[in-house]
């Protein structure tokens, strides 16, 4: 049986999901495919900006709001993965397309072989990864919903307030959700 892809799309952990590496997240899947999925946690903001990290100084004056790195997930903390934002006339070379204008980026091409084409970059430390048929799994216990996303989500401005956001916009009972509180014994 076929697998529908669901690269480019968002998944967005429910009140259910309770494992601290994935709380109140949204996720892009970069990749999703038979053999697994692969993603990158776009509401982890940290402290370090992008041009404190050597190897990436050349992408710091393309970095958008907030110029820092993000907790991409708990897989390759080391790794460094870099999402572009796009012109939506443009092709651009060094990059991959993930959704409309959202991108994946070649880092060791640097940003000097990256067309002008780039109106913004936001860079990641490590990954969200599944082995085939575990995403699948955690969505139909409800850990997460699925929701196609905007072009602005991977690079939006107030990144805490994403996961909130996300949820308002569906409508509904899904909008219901965003007022979950973060710790219920507390209410």
């Amino acid at each position: 049986m076929a697998v529908e892809s669901l690269t480019g799309r968002l998944l967005v952990a429910t009140p259910a999901l309770r494992d601290p590496n994935f709380e109140r997240t949204v996720v892009l899947l970069l990749a999703h495919e038979r053999g697994g999925a692969l993603g990158v946690v776009l509401n982890r903001a940290t402290e370090m900006p992008v041009s404190d990290i050597e190897a990436l100084g050349g992408w710091a004056d393309r970095a958008s709001d907030p110029g820092v790195v993000f907790e991409g997930g708990p897989v390759q903390p080391e790794a460094a993965i870099c999402l572009a934002r796009v012109r939506p006339e443009r092709d651009v070379r060094g990059v991959t397309r993930v959704a409309g204008p959202v991108c994946s980026v070649n880092l060791p091409a640097g940003p000097d072989d990256v067309d002008e084409g780039i109106e913004g970059v936001r860079v990641f430390s490590g990954y969200a990864g599944w082995e085939a048929g575990q995403l699948e799994s955690e969505i139909d216990t409800g850990s997460w919903l699925v929701f196609d996303g905007l072009p602005g989500d991977a690079f939006f401005p107030r990144p805490d307030d994403l996961w909130s956001m996300v949820l308002r916009r569906q409508g509904g009972l899904l909008a219901a959700i965003a007022l979950f509180p973060s710790d219920p014994s507390l209410n």
